[in-house]
């Protein structure tokens, strides 16, 4: 590693906070002094900026070549090497997708196809094999938004707590998760996103040392679609070896949180969405035309299928594969948040009358009174199916394997979170995990938050570290009726507050 050029970025801090930018010249009376640092890669030396707080950052490292052209819909292909020194002081492209407005998380680049990026934080002092764990982001936004910029991302706070923090891009909506009858002899596409994220972590294993990470010690973590990539990555033989930890949140466990399609269904959706073009005319298509208007919000359309089964990288849904025996042998950290749904309707009548013959023993559960606001009852219904009922069947299920699991549920939400939804929404845990509250878009922080902040952030950390987050967190048992719950007050693990809730949605998932 070699430390050059002393210049100041100014209060801004572009190259930690935003990323976005080159460094400024130096300002008279600034304190805020950084030093480009030199870190050579596996492929190339490249140039981020070591900050005063003791943190550096390398942004918008490429860790395969450009997926465009002949390489659109083909497995990540090998970056080309480079000899002069690369700029790493901003982020690259966030991988091509249509807006998403209400995001929580809202990206800072400019989307393009061109997106297969990588940023790392280290603490400064961390030399060469100085063997820090590391611990690998994978962002969600439902495999059709999302991306590594978003200021909540920042691996800045790790890196400041002795934690090499990468994250990266993958490819998104049609452009990495595609299937078609002309990509037959190519075997007819599919998860290219999922292979961007085991290449990242090849990546990963080949480059850790060499910005002080231990190789040997990588914990991977992706809340929403990324905590169902960790699915992916647990089962896909090809990501063997390189993790040794897994943090799953809000990642789902059961099929009916995801359905996921045959090959054959996808290239069905394929062809609905680009008929009777050959191999060559699909890579030939508009980058515009291949996104179209796939979003968070449009997503569910029969042009598109998401993931599919493809017996390369998925072979079931979790809780099945589990059992199968098809997951990594390492320990893993699973849960939810307490108001995790992501409701498609707020009639209450129409809500419970999808329990059928258990509609009324539904009611009973989630709307004693029949008075329950609507949208906190469309919440806990969808949150208790989707996230949070399959989290703890994903721990019964690998505890059952003599898996070391550590199930959890987040429940600590700002009062304007808690007072709409009756606890904490999807996604509202990431800025207590990465310790970026001060960096959410929607509200200032409230007294007690860096709080909760500091408690999660250091949980995650311990794991990633030790391989257990702390000692007053027992792994979970096969029966078990115990959850850590995440909140105000603390961390404290005990009876499950929701059992009568989930106990019931067990038995119709059960008996389907």
């Amino acid at each position: 590693m070699r430390v050059i050029t002393t210049l100041a970025l100014g209060a801004g801090m572009l190259a930690l906070s935003s990323g976005v930018g080159h460094a400024a010249k130096p300002r008279a009376g600034s304190s805020d002094m950084t030093t480009e640092v030199i870190v050579e890669t596996a492929s190339g030396p490249v140039r981020g900026v070591q900050a005063a707080n003791g943190v550096s950052a390398f942004l918008g490292i490429p860790y395969a070549a450009s997926p465009v052209g002949e390489n659109r819909w083909r497995e990540p292909q090998p970056v080309a090497t480079w000899t002069s020194v690369r700029d790493a002081t901003k982020y690259g492209a966030d991988c091509l997708q249509a807006p998403f407005p209400p995001d929580a998380a809202p990206i800072r680049t400019t989307p393009s196809e061109d997106c297969l990026f990588v940023n790392v934080w280290k603490p400064s002092s961390a030399k060469p094999g100085a063997k820090l764990p590391v611990m690998v982001w994978v962002h969600g936004g439902g495999f059709v938004n999302g991306g590594s910029s978003p200021a909540v991302y920042s691996g800045e706070n790790f890196a400041r707590d002795g934690v090499v923090l990468i994250s990266l891009n993958y490819r998104l909506g049609r452009f990495g998760f595609f299937a078609h009858p002309a990509l037959a002899a190519e075997g007819y596409g599919g998860n290219f996103g999922y292979l961007d994220q085991i290449a990242a972590l090849r990546w990963v294993k080949a480059n850790a040392e060499r910005f002080g990470g231990d190789p040997a010690n990588v914990t991977v973590f992706g809340e929403s679609a990324g905590g169902m990539s960790m699915h992916m990555l647990l089962q896909a033989p090809e990501a063997r070896g390189l993790f040794q930890k897994v943090i799953i949140e809000s990642g789902a466990g059961r099929e009916r949180s995801l359905p996921t399609p045959t090959i054959a269904g996808a290239a069905k959706a394929g062809e609905t969405f680009a008929a009777g073009l050959d191999a060559a005319g699909l890579r030939a298509l508009p980058a515009e035309k291949v996104t179209g208007d796939l979003s968070m919000m449009t997503m569910a359309q029969p042009s598109y299928s998401g993931p599919m089964v493809d017996a390369r990288t998925i072979f079931g849904s979790p809780v099945e594969a589990i059992a199968a025996g098809l997951y990594a042998k390492v320990p893993i950290m699973v849960g939810a948040n307490s108001a995790d749904g992501l409701p498609f309707g707020t009639d209450k009548a129409k809500i419970f009358a999808s329990y059928g013959e258990r509609e009324a023993e539904a009611r009973k559960l989630y709307d004693p009174t029949g008075d329950g606001a609507p949208l906190q009852v469309a919440v806990m219904t969808s949150a208790d199916r989707t996230f949070i009922e399959p989290a703890l069947a994903v721990a019964r299920a690998l505890a059952k394997r003599g898996q070391a699991a550590f199930l959890y549920r987040f429940d600590y939400a700002h009062p304007d979170f808690r007072k709409a939804m009756g606890g904490a929404p999807h996604a509202s845990e990431l800025p207590y995990v990465f310790d970026t509250v001060a960096a959410r878009t929607q509200w200032k922080m409230v007294p007690g938050e860096q709080a909760v902040a500091t408690t999660t952030h250091k949980l995650w950390i311990d794991f990633a570290t030790h391989g257990t987050p702390g000692p007053a967190w027992p792994v979970a048992t096969s029966d078990d009726t115990r959850v850590m719950l995440i909140a105000e007050g603390g961390a404290k693990h005990g009876e499950d507050p929701y059992r009568a809730r989930l106990d019931f949605v067990e038995r119709t998932a059960e008996a389907k």
